[in-house]
């Protein structure tokens, strides 16, 4: 997802706040070959590396293990985000593109709909190596059932809380049910009256939440309907979610935030003003939250992943990267010994989470994590990505994402000017005429 970036602008304030995303070797690998036989003495692996993702020294332990294995060196080739759709679509088409490259989850979908990645499907066991891959990594990568793409990272979202104003409200444990939430924030608002005061803030433009709840009733974006796609708002489940989120919304975050993105005003200057004692939010927006008010101390923070009404916590969406391998690539077997070290359990839990701070890209690695030493800022992080979905693995879903129709949709929601229902019948039609163009 291409919101990762942003994230990844802050990497040094998330680890600092998480305190821890038979062929030869010039041809395309055989159908069915499992990763990690190729050898590639004198040869070179060119990799796209996109800035802010894995850092060099991560990138060296997975280079070290490789060139000791093949033979062959690596030469990674560091991208900026700003211009890579088209830099790296050209490079696809171009006879000599690079061997591996880092793909933003949900961007997946668009280059091998363009026929510029390898299909991996054939490989998927080998790479795993007995590992599930988190579903908001993989299911993106995954495209009319064939695998694109093999998870790097992940990063989410979960509610990060003001410790010190819940207890002066009396409670002094995160809640684990949707009812505790609810019980806990009708105390809160209760010890804190000021009439622009949020006990939970959630602007009305926040889709990513709005996701949640839809998710949590049962509900989905779109769904495959033969060789198209059929958005699904307007369904029952769907329509249980979304007047989940308006009432809740209404109910905990200000009046002025129905109309309100995240950013203008900055959802973590409201929460480091006390204005809020709860937003859902990315990890690194912790240290951007203390760095707009120095008192706040990790000690005065929480996280928990959202508890759902279904009785489980909500599916979170994940941001996060992918690697994939351009079917023109001439070093295609090279390409996936290289991929196989890259997600190994080793390089996932010693570097990925252990020095990075980064969710490892599988739920066992992830469950590992969480089952060790975790702070009370990491614990909701790691909690919520063992709970995750993606959006549509279609082409064109991103241009949902850019054309501002997501937030809009959210908004007319939680700002009553349109019902649930109304809004997803206009919204579903927008989606199906995008997805299906």
């Amino acid at each position: 997802m291409n919101t990762t970036r942003t994230v990844a602008a802050g990497v040094t304030g998330l680890v600092a706040a998480l305190a821890v995303s038979a062929c030869s070797s010039s041809g395309a690998a055989v159908a069915g070959d499992s990763a990690g036989s190729a050898s590639g003495k004198g040869q070179t692996l060119t990799i796209w590396e996109m800035n802010g993702d894995l850092t060099p020294a991560t990138m060296k332990a997975i280079n070290d293990q490789f060139e000791k294995k093949t033979g062959a060196k690596v030469d990674v080739q560091l991208q900026d985000w700003e211009g890579i759709t088209t830099k790296l679509t050209t490079a696809l088409a171009s006879s000599n593109p690079p061997d591996v490259v880092d793909v933003g989850n949900t961007q997946v979908p668009s280059y091998a709909a363009q026929g510029g990645l390898m299909d991996l499907t054939d490989h998927k066991a080998d790479l795993q190596q007995g590992r599930t891959w988190l579903d908001g990594l993989v299911q993106p990568a995954t495209v009319d059932g064939q695998l694109y793409g093999v998870p790097s990272f992940a990063a989410t979202r979960a509610v990060i809380y003001n410790k010190k104003m819940w207890a002066a409200a009396g409670i002094t444990q995160a809640p684990s049910t949707y009812q505790e939430l609810t019980a806990d924030l009708d105390k809160v608002k209760a010890k804190y009256t000021a009439s622009d005061f949020s006990a939970f803030y959630i602007p009305g433009k926040y889709w990513y939440d709005g996701l949640q709840w839809v998710w949590d009733a049962g509900g989905d974006i779109a769904s495959p309907d033969g060789k198209n796609w059929k958005a699904a708002f307007a369904s029952d489940k769907a329509q249980q979610g979304l007047n989940d989120f308006q009432s809740f919304q209404n109910t905990y975050s200000s009046t002025a935030s129905r109309t309100l993105d995240t950013e203008k005003p900055d959802q973590d200057q409201i929460f480091a003003d006390g204005k809020t004692s709860a937003v859902v939010g990315n990890a690194w927006e912790i240290g951007v939250i203390q760095k707009d008010n120095p008192k706040i101390t990790n000690a005065d923070l929480g996280t928990f992943a959202f508890p759902g009404k279904s009785g489980s916590a909500q599916p979170v969406l994940l941001a996060g990267s992918d690697w994939s391998v351009p079917v023109k690539s001439q070093h295609q077997d090279l390409a996936l010994e290289w991929l196989k070290i890259a997600a190994s359990p080793e390089v996932q839990d010693t570097y990925v989470f252990g020095k990075e701070g980064w969710i490892p890209n599988s739920n066992e690695g992830v469950k590992a994590a969480a089952g060790g030493k975790l702070t009370d800022i990491q614990k909701g992080y790691f909690t919520a990505a063992q709970h995750s979905k993606s959006t549509p693995a279609a082409a064109n879903w991103s241009t949902i994402e850019g054309d501002n129709s997501l937030t809009e949709f959210f908004s007319s929601i939680a700002s009553g000017t349109q019902t649930p229902e109304t809004a997803a019948q206009s919204f579903d039609a927008h989606i199906d005429s995008v997805l299906n163009g």
